[in-house]
């Protein structure tokens, strides 16, 4: 491991609340949740997992798991593996001699020096795996006093609505969840699955649901429409890739049946995988020639898409709430979404949304067809869901409840 950085080790904020979060650093999702507490008297850190690292400019300071030969430790920044080839030459023959497991093990092991030598006063993992990955590691090293009071934040429905059915999963998932100590979620089926699991109610969110951003800048995102909704002639489509949780095939199919409905438009296809990338090259050459492909771009970027467009298209077999109909009704977007538990109970289809089943391509054709044509439909609804979202998701109304969990808990 590299050699400790004075300036980083040195608290930025003696005697105020420590917290410690386990993530993934790249996630713009992790790092508006941090940035709820910017300026508050917290003294925060992040321990980033092995799927990226977050950007120079975040002033959040972070442990970094990820091999980054660009990144050099900083007051900011602290890395488990040391620079340029010899970092390379570690990792890699790490993974040849020890596999997948024991550069796992690797990162566990800085993890519980970190936990036992700052001794946070709340460990809070974004996610599931990061959930079991702390598990893992705070049984293993003793961590139960050190690291305090442990929140385990569930992401929507992937990370239970389908793993807690399988008999191979389920008592893993329950073992997890019953040892933290406050469960978070951004919909209350995620807390009725716990219960099922065994979790105790006391260990339920003490602030009920929560969206996993922290919530939405409303106002800010309200503040760039300009004009009707109606008006506008984009269809944002924020998630085109073939995982467990949706599926791009049968959107793909929808563009072709209601084509001659909705033209003129532009479509804007975000974070494409490179399996659907294949089957965009099947689409009629009129479709592509409207459509905009792109990887995975900032989320500042993906929100002002948001205030120019007339549809969030978004179908999925699985989800909790989602972040970006959230955002959508912010930016005066009409949602096209799929009628599953968690988003029923928030939305009312005409009222607030469209709902179309994700493999069913008729029914998204349908819905898109309609939300292109129907102006009154999307204004009247572009109104209404503006109040809806201040209510729920406004970030300014989220942040109180968020630092006061913490106070609690650090207490």
């Amino acid at each position: 491991m590299s050699g400790t950085s004075p300036s980083f080790e040195r608290d930025a904020y003696p005697g105020r609340p420590r917290i410690l979060f386990v993530g993934p650093g790249e996630s713009s999702h992790t790092h508006s949740w941090v940035d709820l507490l910017e300026g508050e008297p917290f003294n925060v850190r992040v321990f980033a997992m092995p799927q990226g690292s977050p950007p120079d400019s975040w002033p959040v300071r972070t442990y970094i798991t990820e091999y980054a030969g660009d990144i050099r430790d900083s007051a900011t920044r602290r890395r488990l593996y040391p620079r340029a080839r010899v970092a390379r030459f570690a990792r890699r023959n790490y993974e040849r001699f020890f596999g997948a497991k024991g550069v796992e093990e690797l990162s566990a092991k800085w993890l519980a020096d970190i936990v036992r030598r700052w001794r946070p006063h709340v460990v809070h993992t974004f996610g599931l795996a990061q959930g079991e990955f702390y598990f893992d590691a705070r049984r293993r090293y003793g961590l139960e006093g050190a690291g305090g009071v442990w929140v385990l934040q569930t992401r929507g429905g992937s990370d239970l609505a389908l793993s807690r059915l399988d008999p191979a999963q389920r008592g893993r998932i329950g073992e997890v969840m019953r040892a933290c100590d406050q469960l978070l979620s951004d919909n209350p089926q995620n807390f009725q699955i716990a219960r099922e699991l065994g979790v105790r109610d006391e260990q339920l969110s003490s602030i009920g649901t929560v969206p996993g951003t922290g919530g939405i800048d409303v106002e800010a995102l309200a503040g760039r429409w300009r004009g009707s909704p109606s008006a506008r002639r984009l269809i944002v489509w924020p998630k085109v890739y073939e995982c467990h949780w949706s599926k791009a095939l049968p959107v793909f199919e929808a563009l072709k049946l209601c084509w001659e409905r909705i033209r003129p438009c532009e479509i804007e296809l975000l974070a494409m995988s490179p399996e659907t990338r294949m089957w965009f090259w099947a689409l009629p050459e009129e479709i592509r020639a409207s459509c905009r492909t792109r990887e995975r771009i900032p989320r500042a970027e993906a929100l002002e898409l948001m205030t120019r467009a007339r549809v969030m298209l978004a179908p999925t077999l699985v989800d909790g709430v989602p972040n970006s109909m959230y955002e959508a009704m912010a930016a005066g977007a009409f949602p096209v979404v799929s009628p599953l538990e968690t988003i029923l109970p928030v939305v009312e289809q005409e009222q607030n949304v469209l709902f179309a089943r994700n493999l069913y391509p008729e029914e998204v054709a349908a819905a898109l067809a309609r939300a292109m044509t129907d102006d009154a439909l999307v204004d009247a609804a572009a109104e209404r869901n503006l109040a809806l979202v201040r209510r729920v998701a406004d970030r300014g109304r989220v942040r109180p409840r968020v630092l006061d969990l913490y106070e609690r808990l650090a207490g």
